[in-house]
């Protein structure tokens, strides 16, 4: 959760919404290097998002790759995260964007690979990119049986906790309404459980999806199909307006940093990092960034409680990210051949290793006991997750009314029922 990390299906924005690379150690030479070298192109380009100083694992991927094909040249055009979908978009539209495109599976976003291959903007991929298709997910990264977008990792979207300050503070709540006392006990003590950026739609988009796991998804995997259908509405579920509701709650409690509403990620670094706040809104793959940030301090992902009986924890893991071919590309067979190099399991598993994901392919056999993983390794291994739900949403404009209107609810100036009915006018009714 780009989590947005990634939208998380989204990206979520800010410094930990990109991925880190410290050092990719992938393979050599392979078959598809040897593509490389025979095709009529030896070089071609790469467009991804980026933020501020964190070094993109889509670079570093580029980077080894010129490495084992020394005859290959990657041209590099990183482009700010906040206005990635835009340039992307005017870049494709004016036929000089890069041969390489990251992009986003689904509808819900500017990147989204649906609209984008229905424009006419992306080219169909082969058999290496279908293979990576994580299940259950073929409709959003295609249709008609054509493929267009290129799997990378699966991201969780739940909470990163900092186990340290979890022993700290007893123990991790059990259902929400323990997460309630929990809140209060330590906004006594000047300290928070969640950290927010209050300020950063992105975070305050993917809390208020967290919320909804348990409430909408876990009760109703396919709710997003009926809203497609007509069937259900934001405004009229019970799930979607108890998880908005919950918005109030977690603030009346105190679960919030003090100047939440005015926060940018840079509180939940801070704070996390700090051990003054316990657990954060943010994809997954930021634990890793957080335990390189603070030495000695253990950071792990946990799925934000079910209400009391419930019993039904749940999470979002999806493919967030993806990589796509500009139709309108000239240098098809260099990119073709670069991303069947990425696809094999040895680069996808290196990436995420090193990024601190899980690997898009092999996840039946993944150890979740031995890493951060271990506390939603049921949940995975149960198939009690779904993916983000924006992901499956018609157009950006609806998670824009969710993530904005958390905001106004956050502040005071907007109620759930509010925010609810603007997500529906944002789908089209």
């Amino acid at each position: 959760m780009t989590q947005h990390r990634r939208s998380l299906g989204l990206k979520v924005a800010g410094a930990l919404a990109v991925p880190t690379l410290a050092a990719l150690a992938l393979t050599g030479c392979s078959s598809s290097a040897e593509s490389a070298s025979s095709s009529g192109s030896k070089e071609f380009s790469l467009s991804f998002a980026t933020s501020n100083t964190i070094e993109s694992p889509f670079q570093k991927l580029g980077e080894d790759y010129m490495k084992a094909h020394p005859d290959v040249k990657i041209t590099f055009n990183p482009q700010p995260n906040d206005s990635y979908d835009q340039t992307l978009r005017t870049q494709l539209q004016a036929g000089n964007a890069s041969d390489v495109v990251v992009t986003s599976p689904g509808a819900g976003q500017g990147r989204s690979i649906l609209p984008l291959a229905e424009a006419g903007f992306l080219e169909p991929l082969d058999d290496a990119a279908k293979k990576l298709l994580p299940a259950g997910s073929d409709s959003t990264f295609g249709k008609d049986g054509k493929v267009y977008g290129q799997a990378t990792e699966i991201t969780v979207a739940a909470l990163v906790t900092n186990e340290t300050a979890v022993k700290a503070a007893g123990q991790f709540p059990a259902d929400f309404a323990a997460l309630e006392d929990q809140c209060k006990t330590l906004a006594a003590s000047g300290k928070s459980l969640f950290a927010i950026a209050g300020s950063a739609p992105p975070n305050t988009g993917l809390m208020a999806m967290s919320l909804a796991a348990t409430r909408v998804y876990a009760e109703d995997p396919k709710w997003n199909e009926k809203r497609a259908a007509k069937e259900a509405t934001f405004a009229g579920s019970d799930g979607w307006k108890s998880a908005l509701e919950s918005v109030n709650t977690l603030k009346d409690a105190g679960c919030f940093q003090k100047g939440a509403a005015g926060a940018g990620f840079d509180a939940i670094t801070k704070g996390l990092a700090g051990g003054t706040s316990v657990a954060g809104f943010i994809p997954a793959p930021s634990w890793k960034q957080l335990q390189s940030a603070a030495a000695g301090t253990d950071f792990a992902v946990r799925a934000l409680p079910a209400e009391k009986g419930s019993g039904k924890d749940y999470v979002y893991a999806s493919a967030n990210y993806a990589f796509s071919i500009n139709a309108a590309s000239k240098n098809k067979d260099a990119a073709k051949a670069f991303l069947d190099w990425a696809a094999e399991p040895e680069q996808t598993k290196a990436f995420a290793e090193i990024d601190g994901a899980l690997p898009v392919s092999g996840l039946d056999k993944y150890d979740f006991e031995s890493g951060a993983y271990k506390n939603v390794g049921e949940l995975i291994k149960n198939g009690s997750y779904s993916p983000l739900p924006n992901i499956q949403w018609p157009n950006s404009a609806v998670y824009d009314a969710l993530a904005t209107g958390v905001q106004g609810i956050v502040t005071g100036q907007k109620s759930p029922d509010q925010v609810l009915q603007a997500m529906d006018a944002a789908w089209g009714q």
